[in-house]
């Protein structure tokens, strides 16, 4: 049986010479890849103690969902400003070329609601930080962060303070 790093394609020098992309499509188009991916972090979460799990546009909606439904709980989007049809709360965040701005429906998460987030990649954290002041700022409490890669190097760890971080694959460099 292979382990999941193998699933994952290295692709140099993109997108600028220096960087190794890690691709996770080549996980998703492989059936014992998604499973192997689904039921790692799965494992990494197992005695969490959660309400309601999130995630974020677009990748943490493809592992996010497959979670909250083997854990019976409920699944909540963040999405990119102006995509939510109701009234939201939002938070921007440097990226390494601009900014970007996320948000959440205001009526997603009950004050006192214990969460999980769910994405495919933490590198730098800055999406990490503000989907956990996002939901801080609605009355929930981040328990953890589970995601399919990190990038170590890039020290997104760092950002999120005290909050549980469980990674399936953790790659050294950027």
């Amino acid at each position: 049986m292979k382990k999941l790093e193998e699933y994952v394609r290295s692709i140099p020098d993109f997108p600028e010479p220096g960087i190794i992309f890690r691709d996770i499509t080549s996980v998703l188009q492989d059936a014992e890849g998604l499973h192997l991916a689904i039921d790692t972090m799965q494992d990494l979460i197992k005695d969490m103690d959660f309400d309601v799990v999130v995630g974020p546009e677009s990748r943490g909606f493809i592992f996010g969902t497959p979670l909250a439904y083997i854990n019976r709980k409920p699944f909540v989007l963040i999405r990119k400003k102006g995509k939510l049809p109701c009234e939201t709360v939002a938070k921007s965040y440097d990226l390494e070329y601009g900014q970007a701005t996320i948000e959440i429906h205001k009526d997603a998460i009950k004050p006192g609601q214990k969460v999980l987030i769910v994405d495919d990649l933490i590198a730098t954290g800055g999406t990490t930080k503000a989907m956990i002041e996002l939901i801080e700022e609605l009355g929930g409490k981040v328990v953890g962060v589970v995601v399919l890669m990190e990038l170590a190097g890039l020290k997104g760890r760092d950002k999120i303070g005290d909050v549980a971080l469980k990674s399936a694959i953790v790659y050294p460099g950027k």
